[in-house]
C-alpha cells in the first residue's frame, strides 16, 4: 500500500509534508530513470527555502538490476521492493550529511486500479502484526479522512441564523453555504424563507472541471413537520423526478423523518405544491411509491415523482451484504435515466450524511466504472473527500466506509463475471460459425452446393444453441496487484 506508482517528486513532497509526519515514507516510479524506483521519506530535519524553514523530504534512488535484484546503490541487495523496505524499516539509512533516515510509517496510496480492488480489500482486512499498532486497514484510512475533515472550514452561517435553527434536525449538521440549495420562489421579506438543510453534491472529476458525465444529487435531512413544505418546494424547483429515502419514519422509538407524502389514492397540498399518491409497489427490500406533483396556481401538467424507500438498512450498522443496495441503485438509476433532462436525484436519511453519503459515494464510483471500464483508476477516500467538501460528514462511520469498499468490490466481481460470460458466448458463436464454414468447404470439395444462408431480417430459430445462454459462470479469478 506504500507503492504510489507514477508520482512525481514534487507530488510526493506535497503529500508527505501536508499529510505525513516525520518517518512517513512511500515508494514511487523514477521519472528520470524509467525502470528504477524512488524511496521518498519525510525526515525530522528541516530545510531552509527562501528564508523559511520547511520539513525536509529526502529521495533515495532504488536501482532495479539486470539480475532482478533491488538495491540503493551499494550495500545489501533484495529480491523484492517489499524485502528492501522491510530491511530499512529495521536498519535506518544514513545520508551523506550524517542525518539518519528512519522509515517509521508507510504513507499509503489510496488510488487503485478498479480490477485490483480484491487485492486492496484483502490488504485492508489483514490483522496488524505485533510490531505495529493494533488498529490498521479500514480504521486507519477512515481516521485519516476524519483528520482531513477538520480542515474543511467552509462557512455554515445560514443554518446558524436564529430564524433557521428550528429547521435543522440536528443542530451540529448544517449545510455549507457554498453548496446549499437556495429556495427561489419565496417571500424575500421573510428572514430565512430561502433556507433548507440541503446541499448539491456533484461528482466532480479529479481535474476539478465539470463535464457532461458529472452526476448531480441533492443530499438533505429527513423532513421535520415544519420543513415539509420547503422540501416539496425544492423538489418542484429542481425538477427532481426521483427521491431516495434510506430510513424508516421511526427507528428504535426515535423519529427519523416526518411523513411527507399523503396516503395512497389521496392528494394533499404542501404549501404551493399539491402531491397526489398514485400507487405503491413493494419490491425486495424497498417500497416504490408513484407520486404526482404540481403547482395549482400555474398552468402546468402533473409531474411524476418516483419515491424509493429502502427498508433493508438496519437501525445500527450497515447491511450484511451489499448486493441489495447495488440492485436498489440499479432500479433507481433506471428511473432517473427514463426522464430526459430530469433534475438532481434527492437522497435523504435522517441527518442526511451517513446512509445518504454512503449511497451517493457508491453510486458515483459505480458510475465511473460503468463509463470507464474495469481498467480505470478509482480512489475511494478521495471520492469521499470530494463529497465532504460539498456536505460535511458524508459517510459517517468506519462501518459505512468499509461498506463502500464491499459494494464496489461486489459490483466489480459481477462485471468481471458478465464480461467473462460474454467472451465465452462469443467464442461459442465463433466456433459454431467455424464448424459451419468447414462443412461448407467439405461439401464444395465433394461437388455439393452450399446450404442456403439465412437472409438478413428473417427470423432466426429461437432454439439456436448460441442464443439466450444463461450459463452459471465460475467466480472471477483474483487479480494480483502491484507491490504494495
Amino acid at each position: 500500500r506504500w507503492y504510489h506508482g507514477h508520482l512525481s517528486g514534487k507530488e510526493a513532497e506535497k503529500l508527505l509534508t501536508e499529510k505525513g509526519k516525520p518517518g512517513s515514507f512511500l515508494v514511487r516510479e523514477s521519472q528520470s530513470k524509467p525502470g528504477d524506483f524512488v524511496l521518498s521519506v519525510l525526515t525530522s530535519e528541516d530545510k531552509t527555502e527562501s528564508g523559511d524553514r520547511k520539513p525536509h523530504v529526502t529521495h533515495v534512488m532504488i536501482h532495479f538490476q539486470l539480475d532482478g535484484k533491488y538495491d540503493v546503490g551499494g550495500g545489501e541487495r533484495f529480491d523484492t521492493l517489499t524485502d528492501l523496505v522491510e530491511h530499512y524499516k529495521k536498519n535506518p539509512m544514513v545520508e551523506k550529511s550524517g542525518a539518519v533516515v528512519h522509515l517509521k510509517q508507510p504513507f499509503n496510496a489510496t488510488r487503485i486500479n478498479a480490477a485490483n480492488i480484491e487485492h486492496r480489500v484483502r490488504e485492508l482486512n489483514k490483522m496488524a502484526d505485533a510490531s505495529e499498532k493494533a488498529k490498521q486497514g479500514f480504521w486507519e484510512e477512515f481516521e485519516m479522512l476524519q483528520q482531513q475533515e477538520c480542515k474543511l472550514l467552509y462557512p455554515r452561517k445560514e443554518g446558524q441564523r436564529p430564524e433557521n435553527k428550528a429547521k435543522n434536525r440536528y443542530k451540529n449538521i448544517l449545510p455549507f453555504d457554498t453548496t446549499r440549495v437556495t429556495l427561489r420562489d419565496v417571500d424575500g421579506a421573510v428572514p430565512g424563507s430561502d433556507y433548507i438543510n440541503a446541499n448539491y453534491i456533484k461528482s466532480i472529476p479529479e481535474d476539478g472541471r465539470s463535464s457532461e458525465h458529472c452526476k448531480v444529487y441533492i443530499a438533505t435531512q429527513g423532513c421535520l413537520q415544519g420543513t415539509v413544505n420547503d422540501f416539496w418546494a425544492m423538489v418542484h424547483q429542481e425538477n427532481s423526478h426521483v427521491i431516495v429515502m434510506t430510513t424508516r419514519e421511526v427507528e428504535r422509538g426515535r423519529n427519523k423523518c416526518f411523513r411527507y407524502w399523503p396516503d395512497k389514492g389521496c392528494s394533499k397540498e404542501f404549501g404551493a405544491i399539491r402531491v397526489r399518491h398514485v400507487s405503491e409497489r413493494e419490491a425486495r427490500g424497498y417500497l416504490l411509491r408513484e407520486l404526482q406533483i404540481l403547482r395549482p396556481d400555474r398552468d402546468e401538467l402533473p409531474r411524476l415523482v418516483r419515491h424509493y424507500q429502502y427498508f433493508s438498512w438496519p437501525d445500527h450498522g450497515v447491511p450484511s451484504e451489499p448486493g441489495g443496495v447495488l440492485s436498489f441503485l440499479e432500479q433507481v438509476n433506471r428511473a432517473q435515466r427514463s426522464v430526459p433532462g430530469a433534475g438532481p436525484m434527492v437522497v435523504h436519511c435522517s441527518a442526511g450524511i451517513g446512509r445518504t453519503g454512503t449511497i451517493i459515494v457508491i453510486d458515483i464510483l459505480v458510475d465511473i466504472i460503468h463509463r470507464q471500464g474495469l481498467d480505470c483508476d478509482i480512489d475511494i477516500p478521495k471520492t469521499i473527500q470530494m463529497v465532504r467538501r460539498q456536505r460535511s460528514g458524508m459517510v459517517q462511520t468506519e462501518a459505512q466506509y468499509k461498506f463502500v469498499y464491499m459494494a464496489v468490490q461486489q459490483f466489480i466481481e459481477a462485471e468481471q463475471k458478465r464480461l467473462e460470460e460474454e467472451q465465452r458466448n462469443k467464442r461459442k458463436e465463433r466456433d459454431y460459425l467455424n464448424i459451419g464454414y468447414a462443412a461448407v468447404e467439405k461439401g464444395r470439395a465433394k461437388g455439393q452446393p452450399p446450404a442456403p444462408r439465412s437472409q438478413p431480417g428473417l427470423e432466426e430459430d429461437s432454439t439456436s444453441v448460441y442464443e439466450n445462454l444463461n450459463i452459471q459462470s465460475p467466480k472471477a479469478p483474483g487479480v494480483s496487484g502491484s507491490a504494495r
